[in-house]
């Protein structure tokens, strides 16, 4: 009997993982097993698939703006030889990251660059859409990234993030606005940013790896605040104290969006689709929260809805008055509650959207 209760002792101890010196017991991978850095389910290789078509139209992006405009276009939009040589290089950067994706979902199965379009004709415009792409990109791999099987795989998507997220900011800065405007950055579903990425891409190579996330009908913001407002009398810079806000909370946001069954993406692949309702409330993600407010129906597919004020951490911080931040808002049919970790329970509700509310 003894003999017995002893080895089953030892047997469940041999599988218990053994903490390595000075660390505590507990974490994920932490003990001497090889991480191996490949996808671990279609849920990987899909988020994956989606974040290697995101670097694709940056690498793109980046190289088309430098040849479409002259060096006297930037210099005219106050970017001189140095601010160029860095777009190359953050273009360079994309290289690297499409490499590193395509490695881990193996070089056959991994998607290939496509042809794009850009609703660009000046630098600044050129600027601001870099700083948007580049912005939904970053969110879009923190909506996912905690939820892949592969913790290896997320480790390195990490790494490349954490360059896109430097991206964005000298996009910002090169647009004359405030670098950094906001505490946190909130994560987004890869259905919303597919939704986003989608319609900028024309055409793909054959046999191209099919994305199976959603693609939610267009959303318009009508009215949005425009950073055009005062980026001719502040120039590229590192940062601008720049205190008046482009809007407020009440202020009226007018909307209008598609119906579903559009054909969109490269070759017209994909259709827009919904499973909500008939549209009810306005969400904004943005921060640490989703905030609703009620949508006013004024016509087919047009309505408005009041912009909020916007909490953070049991209401002790206020960003109500601050006039450089964004967010990504939505039409849905119900209100419900989500937080960073869960926020694809958002996307069964949405009727369109998401949209970009740029207010600085």
């Amino acid at each position: 009997m003894f003999a017995l209760t002893a080895a089953v002792v030892f047997a469940a101890v041999a599988h218990v993982a053994v903490a390595a010196p000075y660390t505590p017991a507990g974490g994920l991978g932490t003990n001497s097993t090889p991480p191996e850095y490949h996808p671990l389910s279609d849920f990987d290789r899909q988020s994956l698939s989606l974040a290697l078509y995101q670097e694709y139209i940056e690498l793109d992006l980046f190289h088309n703006g430098l040849a479409q405009f002259s060096t006297d276009d930037f210099d005219a939009a106050g970017l001189g030889p140095e601010d160029r040589f860095l777009i190359e290089f953050m273009a360079d950067q994309e290289v690297g990251h499409a490499a590193l994706i395509t490695n881990i979902l193996g070089a056959d199965s991994a998607p290939k660059q496509c042809n794009y379009t850009y609703p660009f004709q000046t630098v600044h415009e050129f600027v601001d859409f870099s700083q948007k792409l580049t912005r939904f990109g970053e969110s879009g791999v923190y909506g996912f990234l905690e939820h892949l099987d592969s913790r290896p795989s997320a480790n390195l998507l990490l790494e490349s993030i954490a360059t896109e997220a430097r991206q964005q900011m000298i996009f910002r800065q090169f647009e004359g606005l405030f670098p950094m405007p906001m505490y946190f950055i909130p994560g987004i579903t890869q259905s919303m940013a597919w939704t986003l990425l989608a319609p900028y891409i024309t055409s793909c190579p054959e046999n191209n790896t099919h994305l199976e996330w959603q693609n939610f009908p267009a959303l318009e913001i009508m009215n949005n605040p425009s950073t055009s407002a005062y980026n001719a009398s502040i120039a590229p810079a590192i940062t601008h104290n720049y205190s008046v806000p482009l809007s407020t909370p009440g202020y009226t946001v007018n909307l209008t969006w598609e119906d579903p069954g559009k054909q969109v993406g490269p070759d017209g692949a994909y259709n827009t689709s919904t499973s909500a309702g008939e549209g009810k409330y306005v969400a904004w993600i943005s921060q640490l929260n989703t905030t609703y407010s009620d949508l006013t129906v004024l016509g087919n597919n047009t309505g408005s809805t009041i912009q909020p004020s916007s909490d953070c951490i049991n209401g002790t911080i206020h960003y109500a008055n601050t006039p450089w931040w964004f967010r990504f808002i939505m039409i849905t049919d119900d209100n419900p509650y989500v937080t960073p970790f869960n926020i694809s329970m958002l996307n069964p509700h949405i009727v369109a959207g998401p949209a970009i509310y740029q207010s600085g």
